[in-house]
C-alpha cells in the first residue's frame, strides 16, 4: 500500500502529464490547421517521408543512407524555418490578436450571424440589378495560396463594400472575394476552375471556378449570375442552383451556424435543375 501523501502525489502528476498531453496535442492540430490548404503541407509530407526514409535506413542498416537522412535532419530546423516562415508568421500574428486560441462562443455567433446577413443583402441587391459576383467564404482549409492571387483588401465584411466590389468596370470586379471571420481578405482572386465532364454547358467561367474550389477545399462559394440574376451556392464538389433568399439563408445557417454536415447535403441537387 501506498501513502496517502505518495498516493496524492502521483494523482498529480498523472493529471500535469494529461494536461501537458492535451495542450500540445491542441497547440499542433491549430499549427496543421494553418498550413491545411496551403503549400506548405506538401512540404510537410516531404519531410514526413524523410524522417521514414531515416528511420527504416537505420533499422536494415543502410548505412550511407543513414547518414544523408541524418544530415538533413541535423541541418533541417533551419530549412523548415525558412520554408515555413508565412506560415510561422501568420501564426505568431493570431497568437498576438489572441485568435490562436478559440474565442468566446457568444463573440463568434454574433460574427457568423453578421457575415450571413452581410452576403443575403449583398447577394439580394447584386441579384437584383444582374450584377455578376464571386463570393468564397474560407472554413477549415486555408486559402492563402488563393488569396496571395488577388488584391489584399483586409477590411471588416460589410454589405457595402461587397456590392461596390462588383461594380462592372471597377478594377476588382473580376476574380473571387475571399472571406475569413468577417474578413475580407481579398479581391480579384483567382480560383481553380473545375474540369468536372458533368457540369452544364450553360454554366460560365464564375460557376466553374465556384465548382474548382469547392472540389479542392471545404470552403463555400456564392455565384450571382450576370446573365441571369440566379443565385448559387457550391459545397464539396455540388452546386445548388436557383437559391431564393429563404433557400440561401438556410444553407449559409446550416453550413456557418450550426456547422451540419447533413442538413445541406441532401436539400437541393443541381443536377437537373437550369439557371434560367
Amino acid at each position: 500500500m501506498f501513502p496517502i501523501g505518495d498516493f496524492d502525489f502521483n494523482i498529480l502528476n498523472y493529471l500535469n502529464d494529461i494536461i501537458d498531453i492535451l495542450l500540445v496535442t491542441y497547440v499542433i492540430y491549430k499549427l496543421i490547421m494553418l498550413i491545411k490548404g496551403t503549400k506548405a503541407i506538401q512540404l510537410l509530407k516531404g519531410i514526413t517521408v524523410i524522417i521514414a526514409v531515416w528511420f527504416f535506413s537505420g533499422i536494415f542498416k543502410l548505412n550511407t543512407l543513414y547518414f544523408l537522412m541524418n544530415q538533413t535532419l541535423l541541418y533541417g530546423f533551419l530549412a523548415i524555418i525558412i520554408i515555413f516562415q508565412p506560415e510561422l508568421r501568420r501564426a505568431l500574428e493570431q497568437l498576438g490578436r489572441g485568435r490562436f486560441f478559440s474565442r468566446g462562443m457568444i463573440a463568434e455567433e454574433e460574427e457568423k450571424r453578421n457575415t450571413i446577413e452581410a452576403m443575403l443583402k449583398a447577394t439580394n441587391y447584386m441579384a437584383k440589378r444582374r450584377i455578376g459576383a464571386l463570393i468564397t467564404i474560407e472554413r477549415e482549409t486555408g486559402l492563402d495560396d488563393y488569396v496571395e492571387t488577388g488584391i489584399p483588401i483586409n477590411a471588416n465584411l460589410s454589405s457595402e463594400l461587397l456590392i461596390n466590389i462588383f461594380i462592372p468596370n471597377t478594377p476588382l470586379h473580376d476574380g473571387a472575394v475571399i472571406i475569413n471571420d468577417n474578413q475580407i481578405l481579398a479581391a480579384a482572386s483567382y480560383l481553380p476552375l473545375s474540369e468536372s465532364p458533368f457540369i452544364s454547358k450553360e454554366l460560365g467561367t464564375r460557376h466553374r471556378a465556384a465548382l474548382g474550389i469547392s472540389e479542392v477545399t471545404d470552403s463555400l462559394t456564392l455565384v450571382v449570375s450576370e446573365e441571369t440574376g440566379n443565385v448559387s451556392l457550391t459545397k464539396n464538389g455540388e452546386l445548388y442552383r436557383n437559391l431564393d433568399e429563404d433557400m440561401l439563408r438556410k444553407l449559409l445557417e446550416a453550413e456557418i451556424m450550426t456547422k451540419s454536415k447533413s442538413t445541406s447535403s441532401s436539400m437541393w441537387n443541381w443536377r437537373g435543375k437550369k439557371d434560367g
